[in-house]
């Protein structure tokens, strides 16, 4: 009987890691929203290498900046959406770069795994302290995301439509302050890069069934490989 009731100790002090690991979602629409959307230049997560938004979106047709922190279980949710999409649609001309937030490096290579993001990943910030000094907050804030982390947040950029020059990139664009609906997403990027509609699906009704969860940062040792 103790050995049970030891165990069940056990189970109720890991829920709460395993709760944020596999949080619900937390999905959001794409809405047209106005963000001065800045041109940046941050270091790629693999070898270091500066990479400038305005440079990298050259030639392609549309660009999804996803913002995310490593440990957020959300972002564990839209990981392999994100990864999905731009597979399905690199040679098109659409392409991800993800942007990693509040979490050390080790933590966003621990997120990735040893693999590593088919897609480019940069870094914004690596620590928790600049949960509100960072772009991506003030871009949230603009945009009405009222989460506390607002992991993942999706930004679309089409080149086509980017100042030729600037600080400014873009004045107004399709954002999402939450998770995407793969679905929906799909329809999207199609549109943008003038292919023809998919077969009609079921409505998903994951938006609407969905219910804002917090996102917060895991303890050390919580965090393991995908």
């Amino acid at each position: 009987m103790r050995k049970l009731f030891i165990l069940a100790l056990l189970a109720l002090a890991l829920a709460p890691a395993a709760a944020r690991a596999q949080a619900p979602h937390e999905y959001a629409p794409i809405e047209e929203k106005t963000v001065n959307y800045k041109d940046w230049t941050y270091k790629r997560l693999n070898d270091g290498k500066e990479i400038n938004l305005r440079t990298y979106a050259k030639g392609k047709k549309l660009v999804m900046v996803v913002y995310f922190a490593p440990w957020c279980g959300n972002w564990r949710n839209e990981m392999p959406v994100a990864a999905k999409l731009y597979d399905k649609y690199k040679d098109q001309g659409f392409d991800v770069i993800g942007i990693s937030e509040y979490g050390t490096l080790d933590e966003v290579k621990a997120c990735v795994g040893e693999k590593g993001a088919p897609y480019t990943v940069v870094t914004e910030s690596e620590g928790r302290e600049a949960r509100d000094k960072t772009t991506h907050y003030g871009y949230r804030q603009t945009t009405g995301d009222t989460r506390r982390w607002g992991s993942p947040w999706n930004i679309f950029l089409i080149p086509s439509k980017l100042t030729k020059s600037g600080d400014v990139l873009v004045e107004k664009t399709f954002v999402v302050n939450g998770e995407i609906v793969e679905a929906d997403a799909d329809k999207f990027i199609r549109e943008q890069l003038g292919l023809p509609a998919p077969p009609a699906t079921t409505v998903n009704a994951a938006l609407n069934a969905s219910t804002p969860t917090p996102c917060e940062p895991l303890k050390a040792g919580d965090l393991k490989k995908p």
